[in-house]
């Protein structure tokens, strides 16, 4: 397997037995510095070579009103690229339940105190939006554009390998996706399974080749935001498109979803969308 594993990692949570929290507490969040995963692919916290968000879900959001009973809901968190840390999954997931016994005046008085505490680990702004369990906004939909999976390839190689990155010279705008997304965990190697949509302009990539990239992170270790990372550089330096966008959506674990995008400057995303498998 590849992996990234920098040294950021030392005194994470992710893997460990840890109880969970009897009380809200903001020091549970572990934030990890963006720059350690990123060096190795050669992008430079000065020039980030895209914009982008990291879409989080949280399933598994529960508190007590001022009356003590519990409410619940479903979460949704934007976290900006440019932000210097992400924030570990796990970590996340402790914290968020610290707030199963903690009483709140009102779901503003929850999303303030949210953005405040992930924002101070992030170091930048981050939004909440909170949905009733059963809001249509959470409906599962479909990706747009084509999808690759049904493509009659060989695969030999499951290490990320650009080479398999091949372009025509023919010019073309499209939107292709594919459901063979797969990556593991960088400290525990659990499987991160995921759908990757790519939209562009420029250079016509080989559909084959493509979907040959795609499946070659399958042994993969390393955070889901920096394999997007990963697969944008990649996509960037061998077709050189005018305009790119790579979107992960990942299949919750722990009660969360990660959904990264980026894009070269001004692209932005489809509207929000849930897919089957989240």
């Amino acid at each position: 397997m590849t992996s990234h594993r920098p040294d950021t990692l030392e005194h994470a949570p992710l893997g460990r037995d840890s109880a969970y929290p009897e009380h809200y507490d903001a020091g549970l969040l572990y934030p990890i510095p963006r720059a350690a995963n990123r060096a190795p692919l050669g992008i430079s916290e000065e020039a980030l070579p895209f914009v982008g968000e990291d879409e989080w879900h949280a399933f598994e959001l529960s508190w007590l009103n001022a009356r003590g009973k519990p409410v619940v809901a479903v979460a949704r968190f934007r976290l900006p690229a440019d932000s210097p840390n992400l924030i570990e999954s796990k970590s996340w997931k402790l914290y968020l339940n610290g707030f199963n016994q903690t009483r709140l005046e009102s779901r503003e008085a929850l999303i303030d105190t949210l953005e405040a505490d992930l924002a101070a680990a992030a170091g930048a702004p981050v939004t909440v939006e909170l949905f009733g369990v059963d809001d249509a906004a959470l409906a599962p939909q479909r990706l747009p554009g084509d999808c690759l999976d049904d493509l009659d390839i060989e695969v030999n190689d499951y290490t990320p390998s650009a080479e398999h990155l091949v372009v025509g010279e023919a010019i073309v705008e499209e939107t292709l996706h594919s459901h063979l997304l797969k990556s593991n965990c960088p400290v525990t190697g659990q499987p991160d399974w995921g759908s990757v949509l790519i939209r562009y302009r420029g250079p016509r990539l080989d559909r084959e080749g493509l979907l040959r990239y795609l499946i070659s992170y399958r042994q993969h270790q390393d955070f889901h935001e920096h394999c997007v990372e990963h697969i944008f550089t990649d996509l960037l330096a061998r077709a050189r498109p005018e305009r790119l966008l790579v979107m992960a959506r990942y299949v919750r674990r722990g009660g969360l979803d990660i959904s990264p995008w980026r894009g070269t400057p001004g692209e932005t995303p489809p509207l929000p969308l849930r897919l089957a498998r989240q």
